[in-house]
């Protein structure tokens, strides 16, 4: 007899509960997916230093569902995911994760995803000014037959528009960016090696802390790179193609004009596998 106990402390007999999710359904319509949606959790990051950071994700788990199968067990997602609590998380441990709600749930495919916010300390290029820049990330899954991992990481940059240096007796208009890859590696990837990928296709990367010589650096260094929407893409598609550890990406850029009303917009979507 599988026993637990109720609110009062009282023992209740599992085993004479009747099981509602595992029961027949009769419609012969299976689910695509079916889980807990936005689960708002406290994670541990391994860093490549060795060290740890903390973060709170928000946390997505679905399984495919069976025709037959009434309902899926939802309080097995969050008992796999406490079981993993206090773990230090790099990207590789994602598909093992993802491989035991499958086998705890008893599914033919499983999918795990969270987005975090990351931080990485960072100098600013003259004065050494240390600050943390925050980075939107997250790690997605798909377990069945094999596992499918993806990291998507958005880093904010700087763009300086080409046509308005060209045209223009002094100055160019520039703006924020926002730069996105979400890819499928072969090989272990840090956080902050896409990141220094997606910076470097930028006219030029953004700070937390710029005293006057940063800006003054900053600022001509921007001008002196100056980059269409179009270029940032190209430019970053170019240095993913070059790096032996990405086997497919989907990459885009936002530029947040500050001369019009609209933003630009580029993307790319490349599976190097297929030659």
């Amino acid at each position: 007899m599988t026993t637990t106990l109720n609110g009062s402390g009282h023992a209740v007999d599992k085993s004479a509960m009747p099981d509602v999710q595992a029961s027949r359904d009769t419609r012969r319509v299976a689910i695509d997916r079916v889980g807990v949606k936005e689960v708002v959790y406290p994670i541990r990051l391994a860093t490549p230093d060795g060290r740890e950071q903390g973060s709170v994700a928000t946390i997505s788990m679905y399984v495919a569902l069976p025709q037959e199968q009434k309902g899926t067990h939802m309080s097995r997602f969050l008992e796999v995911l406490n079981e993993h609590a206090g773990e230090p998380i790099r990207p590789q441990d994602i598909p093992g994760l993802t491989r035991a709600i499958k086998e705890r749930l008893k599914a033919e495919q499983a999918h795990f995803e969270a987005k975090f916010v990351y931080f990485i300390e960072k100098k600013a290029p003259v004065t050494g000014q240390v600050g943390l820049m925050n980075y939107e990330v997250m790690f997605e899954c798909t377990s069945n037959s094999h596992d499918d991992f993806m990291m998507t990481v958005a880093a904010p940059a700087t763009s300086l528009c080409p046509c308005s240096k060209e045209i223009s007796e002094y100055g160019a208009h520039n703006q924020r960016c926002r730069i996105e890859a979400k890819v499928r590696t072969e090989g272990s990837m840090w956080i902050e090696d896409l990141v220094t990928l997606l910076e470097g296709a930028a006219s030029h990367p953004v700070y937390a802390v710029l005293k006057r010589p940063d800006e003054k650096f900053v600022t001509e260094r921007a001008y002196e790179n100056p980059k269409f929407v179009e270029d940032i893409v190209r430019d970053l598609a170019v240095a993913l193609d070059d790096d032996d550890r990405i086997a497919w990406y989907h990459i885009s850029s936002e530029n947040f004009e500050s001369i019009h009303s609209h933003n630009a917009y580029a993307e790319i979507e490349r599976d190097k596998r297929e030659g």
